[in-house]
């Protein structure tokens, strides 16, 4: 053997440059400072300014979140070769997520998910919300979280750069009891991690149930049907045509519904006619008790991979399927049916109205506290 070795072809170099490439982003604990900027999005109709907020970790992944609904804009995490790409929808102007957002990369609440009727008891006292979704309530109302402007500040943690938002939804917001003061903390972590912290407190008892609306596209364009979805989750709700569970919990074992071994999410899409694709809430292995594993998404062109883990005890699937390619955002895209895919980690729809499902009243005294985080990497 030459000792020596030899050059290996161009496409070779080319293929270990990349790796290198990959590996430094990826792997090098410390390559770049972190940092967090802050500029100006836009204004309100009504004057009100709404900031942006640029976090960028120590390995040079970048997530923009604005305080206008705390919406991520932007979310640039490397492929396989070590490729920025932005892997959130979304537009690149404020009009536009005033006009015809549909929750992208939004807080929602203070009900994500929907509310049957737009009622609900609560210590003998019936209450009545906005109604936004046929007879029912969807993830807060006409004026829900996603559609507020937050307060805002920067910080910097050991784990990585942070912003925390703040907001006081009043009482009789929407129809609920109340006043809500809600804080909670994006982090882009140092680990390549996107943190949410949700904390909240309320004077009076009310239902509760925040999540982020962020729609993933691992390609960053074309439709996610390729995308491989593993759910950690062999049990789901099924729910009426309105999408309100029926209260009942069934398996998913052997249906379109079954994610638990890994599949493309395209391979049984077609199946599910009533809904065009998935708008499913799935009950997670051991939720509701501590940080576990709900999913693993894999783009396999790309490469790239989010695990995301939380405390919740459910999480909705869904595939944008009312998309038809009329819409577009940043960068020009247009929004193909199927376009990116959400992962919102909850309680289960209309739970309030459920007593056998996971309780969501937050009462007088008690602080809710939850975590979610998603896990990005290249494969």
């Amino acid at each position: 053997m030459d000792c020596k070795g030899t050059t290996p072809p161009r496409a070779a170099r080319s293929r270990i440059a990349r790796l290198i490439g990959a590996a430094a982003l990826i792997l090098s604990p410390h390559p770049m400072a972190a940092s967090t900027a802050k500029s100006t999005f836009g204004t309100m109709p009504d004057g009100t300014a709404v900031e942006l907020y640029t976090l960028t970790n120590a390995n040079g992944l970048v997530c923009k979140v604005i305080t206008y609904g705390a919406v991520i804009t932007e979310l640039d995490v490397p492929d396989r070769s070590g490729k920025l790409g932005d892997v959130v929808l979304g537009f690149d102007n404020l009009p536009q997520y005033i006009r015809d957002s549909p929750c992208f990369g939004a807080v929602v609440g203070r009900v994500a998910n929907r509310i049957a009727k737009g009622r609900f008891v609560v210590d003998g006292k019936t209450y009545t919300l906005a109604v936004n979704n046929g007879p029912n309530t969807l993830h807060g109302g006409i004026l829900g979280f996603d559609k507020i402007v937050w307060k805002a500040e920067a910080a910097e943690t050991p784990e990585g750069p942070s912003v925390v938002f703040r907001h006081v939804s009043p009482d009789g917001d929407e129809g609920f009891p109340g006043a809500l003061a809600v804080r909670m903390t994006y982090t882009l972590t140092n680990a390549n991690e996107l943190r949410f912290d949700y904390e909240a407190t309320t004077d009076k008892t009310t239902p509760v149930n925040l999540t982020n609306h962020s729609y993933f596209n691992l390609a960053c364009k074309g439709d996610i049907l390729g995308h491989v979805l593993q759910l950690k989750a062999r049990k789901y709700t099924p729910a009426d045509a309105g999408l309100i569970p029926t209260g009942a919990i069934e398996d998913v074992a052997g249906g379109p519904l079954d994610f638990t071994k890994g599949k493309p999410i395209g391979r049984d899409i077609e199946k599910l006619s009533a809904t065009r694709g998935y708008d499913h809430n799935f009950v997670i292995d051991g939720g509701g008790l501590g940080l576990v594993l709900a999913a693993r998404v894999i783009e396999p062109v790309s490469g790239r991979a989010i695990e995301v883990l939380t405390d919740q005890p459910g999480v909705q699937l869904y595939t944008s399927n009312s998309f038809n390619g009329t819409l577009a955002g940043k960068y020009g895209l247009a929004f193909p049916l199927h376009a990116g895919l959400c992962l919102e980690t909850q309680h289960y729809p209309d739970s309030v109205n459920k007593p056998s499902f996971p309780s969501t009243l937050l009462r007088p005294g008690e602080t809710l506290r939850s975590t979610t985080v998603y896990r990005f990497s290249a494969k």
